[in-house]
């Protein structure tokens, strides 16, 4: 069964669309970029969001201390690590009780890094199209993400076969989230498993 993350959860319409659709993981941003929250405010959205959905922060290179307390907080139940994060840095923070997804490209992918789920995202949170022909193996769940579309999800989700697929700009409309994009990317990924 392919799981859907849908990140960059920025307000409560956000929330409201992604309670709709029921994806399985929803991403808060605390990394710099557009997309970016302070923990007062995921404090506030995770409040609102179906309690079934994984609230997911998406951290660059923040020191494990800072995340830990935004777990404590209530804000997160599994950290996303993008940057230069040890396998240490994860085991401390799967001690603590959070799940964990390592975030590789294509030139440093660890296919046997420990942590719940490995991620490759080829196009840097820049919304392009990753690769399918380039995909390394690996025996760990795969989280794919970058340029995923409710057109294009169901044909990577084939070639691929991941655990999880990401999306963030793919259900966006001049930079704000969509509800029916939302809808439809989560209902093609389940429809591919009836298949």
């Amino acid at each position: 069964m392919v799981k859907v993350k849908i990140c960059g959860l920025m307000n409560m319409a956000d929330i409201q669309a992604v309670n709709d659709a029921q994806p399985d993981f929803a991403g808060f941003v605390f990394a710099s970029g557009r997309h970016q929250i302070k923990l007062v405010q995921a404090l506030a959205l995770g409040k609102r969001l179906d309690r079934h959905i994984k609230r997911v922060g998406v951290f660059v290179n923040e020191p494990v201390a800072n995340i830990l307390q935004i777990y404590h907080a209530g804000a997160i139940t599994v950290a996303q690590l993008h940057g230069t994060y040890s396998e240490t840095a994860s085991a401390i923070l799967a001690s603590a009780g959070l799940e964990t997804i390592r975030v590789f490209d294509y030139q440093h992918f660890d296919p046997y890094f420990t942590a719940d789920y490995l991620m490759l995202d080829a196009s840097h949170g820049k919304g392009k199209l990753v690769d399918l022909r380039k995909i390394p193996q690996t025996e760990r769940p795969l989280v794919l993400a970058g340029g995923l579309t409710p057109q294009n999800v169901r044909v990577a989700i084939d070639q691929v076969q991941p655990a999880v697929v990401d999306v963030s700009s793919g259900v966006e409309i001049h930079g704000q989230k969509d509800a029916e994009k939302i809808q439809q990317f989560v209902k093609n990924v389940r429809e591919v498993q009836k298949l």
